[in-house]
């Protein structure tokens, strides 16, 4: 009887064994021949936004460097969220990938109980590049800079009013760090894009307002609004000649921007990934890239960053934002 026994234990371990080889010369195989057909880019907003058009970017570069093409699927809605939640449980092999912002990577799990996926969700591909928002004025505000702003608002607490593309977006995250260093007492208004808070600054209907660097830059040029500081630690090399708010003693620790990033489905098979992170790399280091991005208003990422690392720090950075303004999608 133990004889029996022993040889059932053996019979299937043997048996344990030749799945587990089976599966990763399965593995392998895959591996090998990736990609073998067409990738989907998924990008969660409408063509012709600043998510869209690094994706494409992207899509681009990568095409070329894994010689099988790279079809952007745009699926907008709830702030690049339904997008995100499609590759989240799309399958594992490297054919469905997306190309995000720290809205719906970062963001939305904090203000949404709703969001059914969190960053775990996702194998990190890597990060693409970044842009600073700026604050700006209205003609009406009466300020020129940072400084005048500062005096003006602390002056007439509750008084005065910035605007945004929306509740919770990295925007209004922006807005709220300002005023949480600034100690500022403000309003936040929630618009529903960049066009109408535009159209109200310039119509002097809102005294303050938060732009990505690239939808502000040309208000700022044609001087319909004034730019008072841009947000991430240091001047953008974009625009050199706009202060960053950080310059200022009471915003030294205003450091916050729009960044995007390339992730793949939990699980995705390592030497896939490496595949995908090596046409990246390449891709990010390619002058006609890089040449796209600062045209657009972004800075190239560095391809060292550890997109997993840099992502869950920024999530600790806004929950900090987020509970200071108790904020609720």
């Amino acid at each position: 009887m133990q004889n029996t026994n022993t040889m059932r234990r053996t019979a299937l371990s043997a048996a344990f064994l030749m799945a587990a080889t089976v599966g990763l010369t399965g593995t392998a195989v895959a591996a090998d021949n990736y990609p073998s057909r067409a990738i989907t880019m998924v990008v969660g907003y409408p063509a012709g936004g600043s998510t869209d058009l690094v994706g494409r970017f992207v899509a681009d570069g990568l095409a070329s460097r894994l010689g099988q093409p790279v079809v952007v699927e745009n699926l907008g809605g709830a702030g690049g969220v339904i997008g995100a939640q499609k590759v989240s449980k799309a399958p594992a092999d490297g054919y469905t990938v997306l190309v995000g912002a720290n809205n719906e990577l970062a963001i939305a799990k904090l203000i949404n109980k709703a969001v059914k996926y969190n960053i775990g969700d996702f194998t990190p591909i890597g990060m693409v590049g970044s842009q600073p928002m700026v604050l700006v004025a209205s003609p009406k505000a009466g300020v020129k800079n940072a400084a005048e702003f500062t005096a003006l608002v602390s002056k007439n607490p509750e008084k005065f009013s910035y605007g945004s593309s929306g509740v919770g977006t990295a925007l209004h995250l922006a807005g709220e760090m300002i005023k949480e260093q600034g100690k500022l007492q403000m309003m936040h208004v929630p618009y529903k894009g960049v066009a109408p808070l535009t159209t109200d600054l310039v119509g002097n209907n809102i005294e303050f307002g938060m732009f990505v660097l690239s939808s502000g830059l040309p208000q700022i040029k044609a001087g319909k609004v004034i730019a008072l500081g841009t947000t991430e630690a240091k001047r953008s090399a974009i625009t050199p000649d706009i202060p960053a708010l950080s310059e200022l003693p009471q915003y030294k620790n205003v450091d916050i921007n729009v960044w995007f990033a390339m992730m793949a489905p939990k699980g995705l098979p390592a030497p896939i990934a490496a595949k995908l992170k090596k046409a990246l790399d390449e891709t990010l280091a390619s002058p006609e890239f890089r040449k796209k991005m600062e045209e657009t208003g972004n800075v190239v990422a560095d391809p060292k960053v550890d997109a997993g690392k840099y992502i869950h720090a920024e999530i600790a950075k806004y929950t900090k934002i987020v509970q200071f303004a108790k904020i609720e999608n």
